[in-house]
């Protein structure tokens, strides 16, 4: 198996290095590293320039659609050659030994493998009490009430067969994009099931999410969702 990993960057000079770098010493198999530059105002392009002379696993390549997280990530998708897809975040938030235990999901038949912090054996340290509240409300909620077989919808560390992405229309235009793929390929009839992992909040940089305003996005995913569901 051939891994895919897509690292939307936006203004992430402080830690494209630092990511790369422990993507580079996680994997020990065939893979390339798709880095989307989304209108980076800092070096960010920069710095993956210089470290694709490193590793020749990385691709740069710009976002030339409007900028934000579901255009960078469509972007990515857009660019990757192998038969596995991994969006990592830019800012070392994601738990890469996670990463192990997901292919092994796939190995068994699954179609998407959401790493969660919401389960035994999953975290999540640091960040908004808020944000942290709405995501687990969603995720929890979603699994109890419509069976989504995972208890954190809503978190972007996720792996997916390139099948699950080429099928799926995807319409949003911000984070709530890593809501809206695996809604999408459970009702599509994919097998999709969840690993345990620990989620840190960033510790260098200024993230993009805005709870407030992209709130009435994941409202109206969670509001599809459900009825998709009930209609079952």
């Amino acid at each position: 198996m051939k891994l895919s990993v897509v690292v939307p960057a936006h203004n992430e000079q402080d830690n494209i290095k630092e990511v790369i770098e422990r993507i580079e010493r996680s994997l020990d198999m065939e893979h390339e590293l798709v880095v989307v530059n989304d209108h980076s105002t800092d070096d960010t392009g920069k710095f993956v320039q210089e470290l694709s002379k490193q590793y020749s696993s990385i691709k740069l390549v710009e976002n030339r659609l409007e900028g934000g997280f579901a255009n960078a990530l469509k972007t990515g998708f857009q660019n990757i050659s192998h038969e596995v897809v991994l969006p990592v975040m830019a800012d070392s938030c994601d738990d890469l030994s996670t990463i192990k235990k997901m292919l092994e999901q796939i190995n068994q038949g699954y179609d998407v493998v959401c790493a969660s912090r919401y389960i035994k054996g999953g975290a999540r340290l640091g960040g908004s009490k808020l944000k942290g509240f709405l995501s687990c409300f969603a995720g929890n909620s979603l699994h109890f009430l419509l069976g989504i077989p995972t208890h954190d919808i809503a978190n972007a560390f996720k792996i997916y067969r390139k099948e699950v992405i080429d099928s799926v229309d995807i319409k949003s235009k911000g984070f709530e994009v890593s809501m809206e793929i695996p809604l999408k390929a459970y009702y599509s009839g994919f097998k999709i099931t969840e690993v345990p992992t620990v989620w840190k909040e960033r510790t260098k940089g200024k993230s993009s999410f805005r709870v407030f305003k992209l709130l009435p996005d994941y409202l109206k995913l969670y509001i599809w969702a459900a009825f998709k569901g009930f209609a079952r």
